[in-house]
């Protein structure tokens, strides 16, 4: 059976996001791209929420997303996309499914069929959401040695406690962190 992974970036105080939404204080480096690109080679589903859609709808089509990293923007494009959102059910990005009612069942339904594994990229609401229902299987959570000091949480509103394990850490010469999970069964 297919896996679901969540791959979220945190600072060292917990935000994905700064207060005014940038995520430009991320630290990133060749290791940590080479690892990014990895990532295209073993899913064939994207899930998002809506706003990181957006986001990354706003982007990845772009001549500077395939100049700055091709490999990324290749799979980012071309990989079929599930996005969660209550109001949009149609746009120009890509092979897209909108899901606006039982998100988790239908991704549990897609785990179901053969193929790749599923990546939830960003979208820590959503994430959030999806935690206590057990339909997601891994969080890859990259910690980075910034303190934001205010922001945006990145397990807000997770309806929890979710119990969990680690199974694997590896640091990264910028100083980031790759801490990985499992669900508790």
């Amino acid at each position: 059976m297919r896996q679901i992974y969540a791959f979220l970036l945190t600072s060292l105080d917990g935000h994905h996001a700064a207060t005014d939404g940038s995520l430009d204080w991320f630290r990133t480096d060749e290791e940590f791209e080479r690892y990014s690109r990895g990532q295209g080679d073993v899913i064939d589903t994207i899930v998002m929420g809506r706003r990181t859609f957006e986001m990354m709808a706003a982007y990845w089509p772009t001549e500077e997303a395939y100049a700055e990293d091709p490999v990324v923007a290749a799979f980012m494009n071309d990989l079929p996309k599930i996005v969660a959102s209550r109001t949009l059910t149609s746009h120009p990005w890509g092979p897209t499914t909108f899901v606006a009612d039982d998100v988790a069942g239908h991704l549990a339904a897609v785990k179901d069929r053969p193929g790749k594994d599923i990546a939830i990229f960003g979208s820590s609401t959503l994430v959030g959401d999806l935690l206590p229902t057990g339909v997601i299987d891994e969080l890859r959570v990259i910690v980075n040695p910034v303190v934001l000091g205010s922001g945006r949480s990145v397990f807000a509103g997770t309806a929890g406690p979710v119990g969990l394990h680690r199974t694997a850490v590896r640091e990264f010469g910028n100083g980031n962190v790759l801490l990985t999970y499992r669900l508790d069964a």
